[in-house]
């Protein structure tokens, strides 16, 4: 009998394990691909580091500070590199430069005058009021209190190029609830923003790290404390509630029972679990889309790239018709991420805008690729290193009616005691949201289990003694594999 069971070892459920494990729980995550990590995939090869996945982390969050200096990541820890210095917008065809300083978007002709004044007005344009009717888009409410311009210009590409969304779809209550907020307790944006910066605050995003090793570092470094818990190459068919107590069907390695269930997998995997146990959960998780998403990563002899890369990338709003929604600089955005006299790119394609693109095969990717970078930041000749990562399922939607979706998922334990979700689809993405949601269902599930402390755990090897029983038959899963 364990106590908790955690299906999936992407970020999320590692470290909802790892919270559990810290409090002298009995826990194993259960993950079907053979490696653990998720999205979290960072790849070296040539002396070039290719981030497959998320690729920063928001050093304003003191969850993430905190959690890397417990794994022992802080002297791996490389803060945003001070090359990057301007931001970078497609615009009739070609790339506009804007000063990264908070009103670069005033200075700058990238926006009409009239678009610039809309937006120095935003501070006077009433609030909403709480009982309109009605859930706004991303587009709606930055239009409303922006203007269309900028809504159109900058918040539709970097809803693209961050989220592979479409503005005018996603709800900006479940993605972007800060200034929703700010908006009602201020009456503005802009206003809360300047209420935040007397009090010492910071613009969200605008202090970003990473590891040595890239993001894959987390889930590595979970990996190693958590040990003997994680099993990979083991998938849950089917879960069972039976007096108090769930049956997990492992196929052929067996089943195995728990006191409590996290799911930590993709919203569509979710629904699969569900579906015969909760009808509503199930339903909620299978109305998250997440759309095919494919990565082109290069290396470029430095020479070779006409561009000065001082910045963290560009962005193309979907009006410019471009193949991709965005690329990164990576060389520029961290050190170590290409050797001396070398750069690296990413570029991103794919999401809610153009999912068939996404699906292409890798070749044709690249050459995509290779297009668009040779035509918007002069990179010439052949690349030293080229690779494609693709994703059959992207990032998660917050499409209208998500935060009713979520809140039918998180109710789950209360309809079904001890049974738990949680995932990048709740409050957020990035990997902060998805470390400090995770912590908060380990804590609901610590809570579920007495919030006794589980004294006998005194052994990192108690799971080598652990054994499952599979059609009248033992199965020890030692450290390396199941056996009958």
């Amino acid at each position: 009998m364990l106590d908790v069971a955690v299906i999936g070892g992407g970020i999320s459920g590692m470290t909802a394990a790892y919270s559990l494990r810290r409090r002298g729980y009995r826990v194993l995550v259960l993950e079907r691909q053979a490696h653990i990590g998720g999205n979290a995939v960072s790849e070296r090869r040539e002396g070039f580091l290719m981030e497959h996945g998320p690729s920063t982390i928001s050093a304003d969050s003191p969850v993430a500070v905190e959690f890397s200096r417990e794994l022992g990541l802080e002297g791996q820890r490389y803060n945003l590199g001070d090359g990057v210095r301007r931001r970078y917008l497609v615009s009739r065809g070609s790339l506009h430069g804007i000063s990264t300083h908070p009103l670069g978007f005033l200075y700058s002709d990238y926006l009409s005058l009239g678009a610039r004044l809309r937006l120095m007005a935003e501070m006077v344009v009433p609030r909403r009021r709480a009982m309109e009717p009605g859930e706004e888009t991303v587009a709606t409410f930055c239009a409303r209190r922006f203007g269309a311009e900028f809504a159109t210009r900058v918040i539709d590409p970097m809803v693209g190029g961050i989220y592979a969304a479409r503005a005018s779809e996603v709800s900006v209550a479940a993605l972007f609830p800060k200034l929703v907020d700010l908006e009602r307790r201020h009456g503005s944006v802009s206003g809360g923003i300047l209420h935040r910066s007397r009090r010492g605050g910071t613009m969200p995003g605008s202090r970003l790290f990473s590891w040595r090793d890239g993001i894959g570092a987390l889930p590595h470094a979970l990996a190693v404390r958590l040990g003997e818990v994680v099993r990979t190459g083991v998938a849950v068919r089917r879960i069972e509630q039976r007096r108090g107590v769930f049956r997990l069907d492992l196929g052929k390695v067996g089943y195995l029972d728990a006191r409590a269930v996290a799911i930590a997998t993709q919203p569509h995997v979710v629904a699969q679990m569900l579906e015969g146990i909760d009808e509503s959960a199930a339903a909620a998780a299978a109305g998250i889309d997440a759309p095919p998403l494919a990565v082109v990563f290069f290396g470029f002899r430095r020479q070779d790239v006409d561009h000065p890369l001082d910045g963290l990338g560009f962005l193309a709003a979907e009006d410019e018709r471009r193949t991709l929604n965005g690329a990164q600089f990576c060389s520029t955005m961290f050190p170590g991420r290409a050797p001396q006299g070398s750069v690296a790119l990413a570029a991103y394609f794919g999401g809610a805008r153009a999912p068939d693109i996404a699906r292409a095969p890798a070749r044709e990717l690249l050459d995509l690729a290779h297009r668009e970078f040779r035509d918007l930041i002069g990179a010439r000749g052949q690349p030293i290193v080229a690779m494609v990562r693709h994703w059959p399922m992207g990032l998660p939607q917050y499409r209208l009616g998500h935060r009713d979706r979520t809140t039918v998922l998180l109710e789950t334990s209360q309809r079904h005691p001890g049974l738990f979700v949680t995932g990048n689809y709740f409050s957020g993405p990035s990997v902060v949201a998805c470390v400090a949601q995770a912590m908060e269902i380990a804590a609901r599930i610590h809570r579920f289990l007495g919030g006794q402390e589980n004294a006998f755990i005194s052994s990192p090897n108690w799971f080598g003694e652990c054994q499952l029983v599979a059609n009248g038959s033992e199965i020890n899963l030692s450290k390396d594999r199941a056996s009958a």
